[in-house]
């Protein structure tokens, strides 16, 4: 495979920290900066526009970051993202604070996203987005360029609004989702250490082609 988890981008590096969880089929490229006991799982893409300087001309504006903080979780098949330039003119970077839960497909770009939040399942927060802390994004919710949530509220829809507050039983599970992912990312980070048993691999294949074998010829 010529799949590369890390990559740079011209002068720009990713910076993990060693305990860290990156799964083996994530992409992390550039600027991106994920913070300890962080994890960021199968499928996952986070991508910073970087520059090159071709002699006193930028070909590629030098913007933006990401920047992951520790503790959190960014679920399979997200998508964090940043660009060197948009429609209003304003661009931003991607910060993502401690303890927060990205459900699975969600989409943050250049927002930010402070410590105990939740952004839900397949939700898409654009350009400008300020979700504070023990606020909660609805699965599937569509958040506006520019739209401050609140701490304590939910919001949801297309485009997204206020809904009600969080309960406190809410906001502790906030905090328990994260750390229910941090445990679960040692038990897939020691998995993925491990050597592949080719053999015991080559008995499920076999068992599987066996399964699915019709029954009429």
């Amino acid at each position: 495979s010529r799949h590369r988890t890390l990559m740079n981008v011209y002068d720009k590096a990713p910076v993990v920290a060693k305990d860290a969880f990156v799964a083996p089929s994530a992409s992390i490229i550039g600027d991106v900066k994920v913070g300890a006991g962080s994890s960021i799982w199968y499928g996952c893409v986070m991508r910073e526009d970087a520059c090159v300087k071709v002699d006193h001309f930028v070909a590629s504006g030098d913007v933006n970051s990401i920047s992951i903080g520790s503790g959190t979780n960014i679920q399979d098949h997200s998508l964090v993202h940043v660009a060197k330039s948009n429609l209003p003119g304003k661009v931003h970077p991607t910060v993502i604070g401690d303890n927060v839960t990205v459900g699975h497909s969600a989409i943050l770009h250049g927002c930010t996203v402070e410590d105990e939040a939740f952004v839900g399942m397949k939700a898409t927060l654009l350009d400008g987005v300020v979700v504070e802390k023990h606020a909660m994004v609805a699965a599937g919710a569509l958040v506006r360029q520019e739209t401050r949530i609140p701490s304590g509220e939910v919001w949801g829809g297309n485009p997204a609004k206020f809904l009600r507050k969080l309960t406190d039983k809410e906001i502790a599970f906030i905090a328990e989702s994260a750390a229910n992912y941090k445990n679960l990312a040692e038990v897939h980070a020691t998995k993925n250490a491990e050597p592949l048993d080719d053999t015991e691999f080559l008995k499920v294949i076999q068992k599987k082609a066996k399964e699915d074998k019709p029954l009429i010829q």
